[in-house]
């Protein structure tokens, strides 16, 4: 009786528990959906709209080229390449189904056993192959949150999911998912990453890539197959494995995949030439425009600056500011016992270690490894430094330049042996622009970007020296001189200033021709004191040069303001191009990423009549061209698919075999042997492929000297390299080219600034610690031979031409008003158009100040003396008006970033 009642009992309180159970199953199944429902209202009017989900945005890198389509620079590493579902391989889609959400397409948002393994993942912090979270729960974290691992994240994460299952498709769910998702190396989005890693189109996919790019969300560095090869191979075959469980695949592709390699042939661009001055002038004056993000809209930049020109311009500079060094001297070696690889390389110029120092030679180890002799002949220059006025004497043996494990640099020679160098503490600079236009040609901020990033063409305030009084005589001859008026050369006193010449000499009266190519001070000053300041610093303005950096004294006729190399090369234009002020500006045309042109310069012109009557001209010449430059692109292009179908109908042997592999093996090394049918998306496929050019019609860059009065003072400075202070310029073989020189107090700044009427170039040199260049270095011994370097290769074949005495444009002198430039010398064009009925006066350069100490300029002397002067021809004076006055409009603005 007992035993019946104790199992009674058990059975009693079995049954209980069990309907205890059940009840709590009941209440928890209730309270689920209650308590979800329940945290959903909480988060509901914090969750975003999923109306403001867009597709990814393309990003590329920002690429600049030269005039003559060279890739000079490039900015930004983001890729991405948007797709649309149609444009998603379906093996790609099921490589990603099998890696990341198996179930996508069943489920409506949420995955119980994912979840599970996300909250799993919070918890332990651990990882499993396969991820914690679906697709659409991805997008939600992709699109919305951020990336940290916290369980409010999670849980607005989840309801984020619900509310885009019930607001999209589940095509435009896995559209989002593959245009967001961040793969590794810069590349966003399945398309990116194709062309990242294996610069494919998605189309050419193999499935043992397809694989490879679908493990890559999971963790992007920890399976990254450029830095972590064998973590990827692991992951690869392992999706591969799953896309065969699951059907995708069958044993044939599944073997076929599973033995492929990594196979990566990664997306790396190469510049065609490296010009980081320009490149970075280019990039600034675009982020200063557009922000930050305009160096991942895929804009293709192209310069006005042929890449000739500029490397023409980078090797006059070095070859200027080696052969000053070798004037001054040694200065020692850099370092001695240091690692070699603590050292870069700069210009030409290597660092290498001395190993072995011989009676007139010394060996030593290069960064490859290289051993390399340098000869007697390569370092004998190497005297002394002592200061910039003195050296010692010249070597005997090389023990007296270097010692053993010494840090040197080495330059290497024409002829194939090498120079000892050393890295310049003197720089330098060259602006070269076209006289007509403005277009900038070369320009060189200094001796190397990567030892020194300051641009000093553009952002280098110095003293102009001489170089300024052709702009003050010039103001004279507005005002009614004329080359052959009779100025006084004798001493001159103002207040407690003696002014003198820089010979210590007085000529008397003399002409004022004679005066400007003789460069006297005493000349100038009298000039300035006739003329008036105020008049010559306006008209000094109205060059280009900032008025608010020109002195208000008698010092301003020899130089003692401040002025940069660009605003002196605009100065100087205005005599090649017989009076007119241009605008310098660099780029010419921006082009997107699917090569729509989006601006394309149209800068006033010194003659827009000239330019206007052959515009049609050059239009059909140009489609013409560009035509026929198409059609020898296609005839190339089909004769190298021919000749590629003929080796591989004749690759049966053995040896055409190793010939095939060995090509294969440089697909991975060089772009260029790339076989474009499959790796359609190489960085070649993202050149700039730029349609035709054509023109519009030019408007009239502003007059503001007479025809006569700019033919005058042309001709004035051609007498400067005929008979004055450039008279070493006689070598170029040329009667039709003009400048001056100039050189500040203490020799602290040299300058050559000279024309012809298709080129004005200005060359500066000196310290950025304004110091002095040494007695003898005046601007025709440091800057002329650097322009004459330059300028050689610039005129080879131009034929004889000068400025002309007749008014070409028919244009009339005008007063403007001011339109800024921005500080990095790009154009910031202002919309301030004069009144109707008003003139308008010239843009004004403007660049970021410097502030160097302000000595008073000498000029350098003569060290030639100067032939009898010529008689000169009668001139006339045939400025008066044809047509009426033109206005200074800015070029056509840059274009809108797009959205």
């Amino acid at each position: 009786m007992t035993k019946k009642n104790a199992t009674a009992r058990l059975i009693h309180f079995l049954v209980g528990l069990f309907i205890a159970c059940l009840a709590l199953a009941l209440i928890l199944a209730l309270a689920v959906p209650i308590g979800f429902y329940g945290m959903a209202m909480y988060l509901s009017p914090t969750l975003p709209s999923i109306q403001e989900i867009k597709t990814a945005n393309l990003e590329m890198p920002l690429q600049i080229y030269s005039s003559d389509d060279k890739l000079i620079g490039q900015y930004g590493n983001r890729l991405s390449l948007p797709v649309t579902f149609e444009e998603i391989p379906k093996g790609l889609t099921q490589a990603f189904l099998a890696a990341e959400d198996a179930s996508f397409f069943q489920h409506s948002g949420i995955s119980i056993k994912g979840l599970g393994r996300a909250v799993t993942e919070v918890v332990t912090d651990d990882e499993s192959q396969t991820g914690g979270s679906t697709i659409t729960m991805q997008v939600a974290k992709n699109y919305f949150l951020s990336s940290e691992r916290t369980l409010n994240r999670k849980l607005t994460e989840l309801f984020l999911a619900r509310k885009i299952e019930d607001e999209l498709s589940k095509n435009d769910i896995l559209t989002l998912y593959v245009n967001k998702i961040y793969l590794g190396e810069g590349a966003y989005g399945i398309r990116a990453a194709a062309k990242k890693y294996y610069s494919k189109s998605l189309e050419n996919l193999t499935v043992a890539e397809m694989a490879m790019l679908a493990g890559l969300p999971k963790a992007p560095s920890k399976y990254n197959p450029v830095a972590n090869p064998s973590r990827a191979l692991t992951r690869r075959n392992w999706i591969i494995g799953r896309m065969h469980e699951l059907g995708y695949i069958n044993k044939a592709q599944h073997d076929e995949a599973i033995n492929a390699p990594i196979g990566i042939n990664l997306y790396q661009e190469k510049l065609d030439v490296n010009m980081p001055y320009l490149a970075e002038m280019t990039r600034s004056a675009l982020v200063n425009r557009y922000g930050e993000q305009v160096m991942h809209g895929g804009w293709r930049v192209r310069l006005t600056v042929d890449s000739e020109a500029q490397k023409a311009a980078e090797s006059a500079i070095l070859t200027g500011l080696v052969a000053y060094e070798h004037r001054h001297g040694w200065r020692g070696a850099e370092a001695n016992g240091e690692p070699l690889e603590k050292f870069r390389r700069y210009s030409n110029m290597s660092p290498a270690k001395v190993t072995k120092v011989n009676s007139r030679s010394f060996e030593a180890t290069m960064p490859s490894g290289e051993n390399v002799t340098v000869n007697w002949s390569g370092m004998s220059w190497a005297r002394k430094y002592i200061s910039a006025d003195r050296i010692g004497y010249f070597p005997s043996n090389a023990s007296q330049i270097v010692s053993k494990n010494d840090i040197v640099r080495l330059i290497p020679t024409t002829n194939g042996n090498w120079q000892l160098g050393q890295i310049p503490e003197v720089q330098g600079s060259l602006v070269s622009l076209n006289p007509e236009t403005g277009a900038v040609r070369a320009l060189v901020g200094g001796f190397d970007f990567n030892h020194s990033k300051f641009n000093r063409a553009l952002q280098g305030w110095r003293q102009p020296g001489s170089t300024i009084k052709p702009l003050v005589y010039t103001t004279a001859l507005e005002k009614g001189y004329r080359p052959d008026s009779i100025v006084s050369d004798r001493p001159i006193q103002v207040g407690d200033w003696k002014p003198k010449n820089s010979d210590q000499r007085f000529l008397g009266d003399i002409t004022l021709r004679r005066g400007l190519y003789l460069s006297r001070n005493l000349v100038s000053i009298r000039l300035l004191q006739a003329i008036g300041i105020s008049d010559a610093r306006n008209l000094l303005d109205e060059f280009g040069l900032d008025k608010e950096k020109l002195p208000t004294t008698l010092s301003l006729a020899l130089g003692a303001g401040q002025a940069t190399p660009l605003q002196m090369a605009t100065a100087y234009a205005t005599f090649a191009n017989g009076g007119h002020r241009i605008q310098p500006y660099f780029i010419e045309q921006i082009y997107n990423y699917d090569n729509k042109l989006l601006f394309q310069a149209n800068p006033q012109q010194a003659c827009a009549l000239c330019f206007n009557e052959q515009l049609d001209a050059v239009n059909k010449k140009l489609i013409k061209d560009y035509e026929a430059k198409i059609e020898a692109e296609d005839k190339a292009a089909a004769a190298a698919k021919d000749e590629n179908v003929s080796a591989k109908d004749n690759a049966t042997d053995k040896k055409d075999a190793e010939l095939k592999a060995e090509n294969n093996d440089k697909i991975a090394k060089d772009d260029k042997v790339l076989d474009l049918d499959i790796y359609d998306a190489s960085p070649y496929s993202d050149r700039l492929k730029a349609p035709v050019v054509q023109y519009v019609r030019a408007e009239q860059a502003p007059r503001i000297l007479k025809p006569r009065v700019a033919f005058e003072m042309a001709d004035i400075l051609r007498d400067v390299v005929q008979r004055g202070t450039a008279v070493k310029a006689r070598a170029l073989g040329r009667d039709d080219i003009g400048g001056k020189t100039g050189t500040t107090n203490e020799a602290k700044d040299a300058w050559f600034a000279g024309f012809h009427p298709t080129n004005a170039t200005v060359v500066w040199m000196g310290f950025d610690q304004p110091s002095t260049l040494g007695r003898r270095e005046y601007g025709g011994v440091a800057a002329l031979p650097v322009w004459m370097d330059f300028m050689k290769a610039q005129l080879k074949d131009t034929p004889h031409q000068w400025v002309s005495i007749n008014n070409r444009a028919k244009s009339k002198k005008q007063k403007q008003s001011i339109i800024e430039m921005m500080d990095e010398g790009a154009a910031e064009l202002e919309d301030d158009t004069a009144d109707e009925g008003k003139s308008a006066k010239p843009v004004k350069t403007t660049t970021q100040q410097r502030k160097p100490p302000a000595p008073e300029p000498i000029e350098e002397q003569i060290q030639n003396r100067p032939a009898p002067e010529k008689p000169k021809p009668s001139r006339t004076d045939d400025s008066n008006p044809q047509n009426k006055p033109l206005s200074a409009t800015p070029v056509a603005r840059m274009p809108p970033m797009p959205e």
